[in-house]
Parts: structure tokens; C-alpha cells; sequence
């Protein structure tokens, strides 16, 4: 429903476009990892899988108050406890790409920029690529560009990588595959916003 009723206004008026929708596996769940300008990122990715996929994405546990907690339930997200390891919401993760949808996450926790005080600072976490490796569903590296820009009306942009290579990462342990496949992740999703620039 929101992606029915948002969908002429992040075209029409934001006038989004997006690149590389070709590289996004079509039938299976997978992890779309993607640098984050704000709250509204999820927007801008998601808009062109609808209607044909459903879009997943963890939010902060501080979101989910009422009215606005059933509001983003809705939207697709999920709790996650920020600053301390969340098992719940990495089971949830995991079992949400396996049962086929699209999870997107920020690999590096927190928007870039927001406000005077930061409580979170923006850094690259390995949590992303371990979910991806755990679940056994392709990474797929993504950039958005313009959201963190809405009063000036757009445009939005999005672009979307090739899955990332991983297979190379299948014997090593899962703390170092992390690591080798967390670094992939960054590069290619630095690439792809030096192409939305």
C-alpha cells in the first residue's frame, strides 16, 4: 500500500531514477547493503522491487513506539537493538532472506549525518556480510543519493551492484570471511556512489 501510494510522488516529484536493477537476483532472497543518508533510504531502494518484491530492513528499537511502531512494521522493518549483540534480530534477518525477500541493511550502523550529537558515529560493521554468509543468499552492494536532500525536491537516485563474489570466502572461519567480505562490501558500495555523484 505505501509503495502504491509513494510510488508517483518519488518519481514524479523527486523524479528518481535507478541504475543497475539487472545485477539484483530476481527469485531468490538476498542482502542489499547500501550507505545511508537518512531515514528515508529505504524509500529510494526499495521503490523499484515493488510490487514484485517485499523489502526488509531492521530499525533502530527507539523507532518502535505507537503510533509510528505499526507504521514501519507495516513498511517492512524490524527491531534491532543497536550497541549490543541482538540475537533476535539476526535470527529474523537470516530468516527473512531465506524465506526469499529482500533484507537491506547499512553496513555502517547509523546515518552519516544528522543533528549536533551524534550518539552512534557512522563506521563499517562486518554484521551485514555475516548475515548474508549465514543465511547463504547472495550480497548485493547498492548507493542512494539525494535523500538526505528532500526539501530541495530531488532528484533521487539509486544504483545497484553485481552480488559480490563470496564462494572464495567458504572455508575460512566466519569471523575472517566476515572481515575479507565486509571489505568487498565497502569498495563497492564507494564505487557505486562516486557513479551517483
Amino acid at each position: 500500500m505505501i509503495g502504491l501510494l509513494s510510488w508517483p510522488l518519488v518519481k514524479g516529484l523527486f523524479r528518481h531514477r535507478s541504475f543497475g536493477r539487472e545485477h539484483l537476483p530476481r527469485e531468490e532472497g538476498f542482502v542489499l547493503a547500501a550507505n545511508h543518508l537518512s531515514n528515508l533510504d529505504p524509500w529510494a531502494l526499495g521503490i523499484d522491487l515493488f510490487p514484485r518484491r517485499y523489502l526488509r530492513f531492521m530499525g533502530k528499537a527507539e523507532l518502535f513506539w505507537f503510533p509510528l511502531g505499526p507504521i514501519i512494521r507495516a513498511a517492512g522493518a524490524f527491531p534491532v537493538r543497536r550497541g549490543e549483540h541482538d540475537e533476535q534480530a539476526i535470527a529474523t534477518a537470516i530468516d527473512v532472506c531465506r524465506r526469499g525477500h529482500v533484507l537491506l541493511m547499512f553496513p555502517e550502523g547509523t546515518r552519516r549525518r544528522k543533528g549536533l550529537f551524534k550518539k552512534h558515529r557512522p563506521r563499517w560493521h562486518t554484521g551485514t556480510a555475516r548475515i548474508a554468509l549465514a543465511a547463504g543468499v547472495p550480497l548485493v552492494p547498492a548507493a542512494v543519493a539525494g535523500t538526505d536532500r528532500l526539501l530541495r525536491l530531488g532528484p533521487l537516485r539509486a544504483a545497484y551492484g553485481r552480488p559480490l563474489e563470496l564462494s572464495d570466502l567458504a572455508g575460512l572461519p566466519s569471523v575472517e570471511a566476515a572481515r575479507l567480505a565486509t571489505d568487498r562490501l565497502r569498495e563497492a558500495i564507494t564505487e557505486l556512489e562516486r557513479s551517483l555523484a
